[in-house]
């Protein structure tokens, strides 16, 4: 068993930045696909960004492209997302997820371990 505990969220200003951090314990997650999702109120579950376990090949959904970058230090077990230029549409809980495959993937299904979450708010 993994849990995954992120961190980092909060209230911030339109085009401001943050950084989330989502930390691994009970099992490694080096050598695992890493993910980060967000959920707004009333809408589906939707894919931001995935990494590999090497942290050179990355994956984004297409309206973050620019602005996050998903990062990860596989000696911390942890995995980073810098959110910069943010938006009120980005407002959302924000989810890391570790993924049942090596190829990033921008799929729900394709993820077995979800952390609880951390609310990200952008006011305009």
């Amino acid at each position: 068993q993994v849990q995954l505990v992120e961190s980092g969220g909060g209230l911030v200003q339109a085009g401001g930045s943050l950084r989330l951090s989502c930390t691994a314990s009970g099992r490694t997650i080096s050598s695992y696909t890493m993910g980060w999702f967000r959920q707004a109120p009333g809408k589906e579950r939707e894919f931001v960004a995935a990494i590999r376990e090497d942290g050179r090949n990355t994956d984004y959904a297409d309206s973050v492209k620019g602005r996050f970058t998903i990062s990860r230090d596989n000696a911390k077990n942890t995995i980073y997302l810098q959110m910069n230029s943010l938006k009120p549409e980005d407002t959302a809980v924000y989810y890391c997820a570790r993924s049942k495959y090596i190829l990033t993937s921008e799929a729900v299904s394709a993820y077995d371990y979800w952390g609880q979450g951390t609310q990200v708010t952008v006011s305009s």
